[in-house]
Parts: structure tokens; C-alpha cells; sequence
């Protein structure tokens, strides 16, 4: 009985300390500025596709999560030193930042792509670039993917805080193109009134090298707590069909890519 006693003591104890664990919120770092994946409504307040993914593992995980904004080249300082517990924000998952932090499974899959004047002629090789100015997001895969790659083909490569500042100076004339997530291309920026007249150009850029295994959320290394119970609610919001409410009010097709991959 002595026994019993004590297991339940420790039952207790126990689930009172995830309860309390629970309690405490989860600060989770996002950049909104990175349309549909986040971006600000007309009255300030956020939104998008990463931001409704987001709130969707908060609520199926039962957590209390606030959202700390904040520009993307920020976002791994900032949860190495504790200012926020996970980056929820369009990150890719790539062996130099896995050097730096731990990742969950991917939430999402796709390509990088180049824009440029409609009608721009571009092949595999890329030599079209050489004498072009590339704008692209400073601290982003294509960031690092622009100064390696395209750099050497005798583009210019041009650094920015954010993509939207980006969109400005390719449709003022300023820069030739950009380099930066397909889907965020398209619904940023082809899509709009300042995109008219651009294109898609040349080929799909997939190397894992740059574009890693997906897009997953960031936590501290050694945080296996908080990775496998986010693990856990995305594998709950893809059976119970909440991602696929929250993906068809942005897209059109699966964002998710082959389960395979």
C-alpha cells in the first residue's frame, strides 16, 4: 500500500509539473514579412500561412504560445539566447543550421525559383547572369545559394533586410531579378500589381546542399522536449485534415510535397 502510495504521489507530482510546463507560454519567433507565409493585416496584426500552421500546433499541443517578431537574420540569435523557444518562420532545414540549432520534421516543401523581366532568357548553365543584379534576403538559404552560386556566374549579388524590400527594387528597375521561395514569389510578388510584366525564369533550384530537406520549425539543441511534441501536433494536424484547411486558403496544391521526401 506504502508503495502504491508513493507511485501516485509521483503520478501527481509528475503531471503537475507538465501542467505547470504547459502554463508557461511558448514564445515563438516569426519575420511577417514574407507573404502568404506571414505578413501584417491592415490593422497590425499577423498573418499567413506559417502564423495559422503555427496556431494550429499551439492549440492541438494545448500550449499558451505568443509570437515574437522579428527580422529573419535575427530569429537563431535570438533563440540562442532564449528571447523565443521556437522559430516557426519559413526556415529551411539544412546541414549549416543544424550546426547551430535542432529542427522538427518539415511542414512544408518547395522549390527556389528566379525572376526576372518576362521574356529574360535563362538556361541551366546560368551564364545569362553574368552583369545582373540578384536581389536577395540577407541570412536566407538563397542568400547563402546567390553568393555561391550565382555570384560566380557574374551576377551581383545584392543583400536585403526583407523580401518585400526586395519586390521595391526589382519593379523600380534598380535590380534585375531575385532568388527566393517559388510559392512566396508567386503570391508576393507575380501576382501583384508591381509584379506585371515578370516571370519565372530559368530552372527550379532543388540542391539540398542550399535548399536542405524542407521547411521545418527551429528550437534550441538539446530542446527534444519541445521538438518531439511539435513533431507530434504535425503529425496530428496533417490526420485530422487542419492543415489541409489551413493550406487551401493560401494555395492551390500541395505544399506539403511528396510524403516520400
Amino acid at each position: 500500500m506504502k508503495k502504491l502510495a508513493l507511485l501516485g504521489a509521483l503520478a501527481l507530482s509528475v503531471m503537475s509539473l507538465v501542467s505547470h510546463a504547459d502554463e508557461k507560454p511558448l514564445k515563438i519567433g516569426i519575420e511577417a514579412a514574407y507573404p502568404p507565409f506571414a505578413f501584417k493585416q491592415p490593422d497590425g496584426s499577423l498573418a499567413g500561412f506559417d502564423y495559422d500552421i503555427g496556431n494550429a500546433l499551439c492549440e492541438q499541443m494545448k500550449a499558451k504560445c505568443t509570437w515574437v517578431e522579428q527580422e529573419f537574420d535575427g530569429l537563431i540569435p535570438a533563440l540562442k539566447v532564449r528571447k523565443i523557444d521556437a522559430i516557426l518562420s519559413s526556415m529551411s532545414i539544412t546541414e549549416d543550421r543544424k550546426k547551430s540549432v535542432d529542427f522538427t520534421k518539415r511542414y512544408y516543401l518547395t522549390p527556389a525559383r528566379l525572376v526576372m523581366k518576362d521574356g529574360t532568357t535563362v538556361g541551366d548553365s546560368l551564364d545569362e547572369l553574368k552583369g545582373k543584379k540578384i536581389g536577395v534576403q540577407r541570412g536566407s538559404i538563397h542568400d547563402r545559394f546567390a553568393k555561391e552560386v550565382l555570384a560566380p556566374k557574374g551576377a551581383t549579388v545584392v543583400p536585403y533586410g526583407t523580401q518585400n524590400e526586395v519586390y521595391l527594387d526589382v519593379a523600380a528597375g534598380r535590380l534585375d531579378g531575385t532568388v527566393a521561395d517559388a510559392t512566396l514569389l508567386e503570391d508576393g510578388f507575380l501576382k501583384t500589381e508591381a509584379g506585371k510584366g515578370y516571370a519565372f525564369v530559368g530552372p527550379a533550384f532543388t540542391d539540398v546542399k542550399y535548399f536542405g530537406d524542407g521547411v521545418g520549425i527551429a528550437v534550441r539543441k538539446g530542446d527534444d522536449a519541445n521538438r518531439e511534441r511539435i513533431n507530434a501536433a504535425i503529425d496530428a494536424i496533417r490526420a485530422d485534415g487542419t492543415y489541409k484547411k489551413i493550406e487551401a486558403k493560401y494555395f492551390n496544391f500541395d505544399i506539403y510535397g511528396p510524403e516520400s521526401q
